[in-house]
């Protein structure tokens, strides 16, 4: 549990947020270079599904943030509490709220947990605060927390380049999908730190993906599945290869690798095909989802009282 400094009281009736924060997959992640900044350039196709983290935020006199998750960091680096001081200071409010994070997506797995959680407590917060900011405002802070979180104030699928936050919309579709995740995590900095010129590409595969989306035909897209990253996590984690295979072999039109991994998704011709292939992929120890694409927002909010 993080606890920060009190704040003034307030009167009235409490009122309680609660929202769904998706998780992503890369269908195709190219590296295109090596910036000035140290941050390599990229282009990349996110695409948000329906697996997701909950958040409970509430009105309290102090900000708090409390997960029940042993795995999420407990200091300051933790997202939610740094997404909540960061628009706390840009909007010159002294307001508290009591956050209660959920996860269902796990940690450090290339599905950009982290960054939905931070983007959901901006979009809770404003709310909750009366602060109304647009997605254009929260785009500000947005980006300082990290390069995924612009795209979840938004979600369905995009085009990211630049270190991936600059970010437009593309043509999406319902592609039912099977995530498996190997119950460890994998170091964003490690992998890219394993890049070499020599896997630098020149954004092909990701406008082959944008038109496979366009087409509605989940053979394609899984035909145009590509993350020049997997070669450098493949390396130092057997379980890549191994996921993928077991993917192929249950019948996935295709399988890659999403992010910085070291989750492996599958592309499946529907949901009931895809829940076939989880259930066949689940008789080994890995954790095992069929989803959706979501062609909506990735964080979804009720109001409660």
């Amino acid at each position: 549990m993080l606890r920060f400094g009190a704040l003034s009281k307030r009167s009235g009736v409490t009122r309680r947020l609660v929202l769904s924060a998706s998780a992503k997959i890369n269908l195709a992640l190219e590296v295109l270079g090596k910036r000035d900044d140290g941050y390599h350039e990229v282009a990349t196709v996110m695409q948000a599904v329906d697996l997701s983290d909950r958040l409970v935020i509430e009105d309290s006199e102090i900000l708090e943030v409390r997960t029940s998750a042993p795995d999420v960091p407990s200091d300051g680096s933790n997202l939610v509490a740094r997404a909540a001081h960061a628009l706390r200071e840009a909007a010159a409010v002294s307001r508290g709220a009591r956050i209660r994070l959920d996860k269902r997506i796990p940690v450090a797995a290339g599905l950009g947990g982290g960054s939905a959680d931070a983007a959901a407590t901006l979009v809770g917060l404003s709310r909750l605060w009366g602060l109304r900011w647009s997605v254009a405002r929260l785009d500000e802070l947005a980006v300082t927390l990290g390069t995924d979180v612009p795209f979840f104030l938004r979600g369905g699928a995009v085009l990211g380049t630049g270190r991936g936050e600059r970010i437009e919309p593309v043509v999406g579709m319902a592609l039912p999908l099977v995530l498996v995740n190997p119950g460890v995590g994998a170091s964003t900095p490690a992998i890219y730190g394993g890049v070499t010129p020599a896997m630098y590409s020149d954004g092909s595969h990701v406008r082959q993906m944008v038109a496979a989306l366009r087409s509605r035909r989940p053979a394609r897209v899984a035909a145009s599945l590509y993350n020049a990253l997997e070669r450098v996590a493949a390396a130092a984690h057997g379980q890549v290869a191994q996921m993928e295979a077991a993917l192929l072999a249950a019948g996935a039109l295709g399988a890659a690798m999403s992010g910085s991994g070291l989750t492996v998704f599958g592309v499946a011709r529907s949901f009931d095909h895809a829940r076939q292939i989880r259930a066949r992929v689940a008789r080994r120890s890995w954790r095992c989802w069929a989803v959706r694409a979501i062609r909506g927002p990735a964080i979804r909010m009720r109001r409660e009282r």
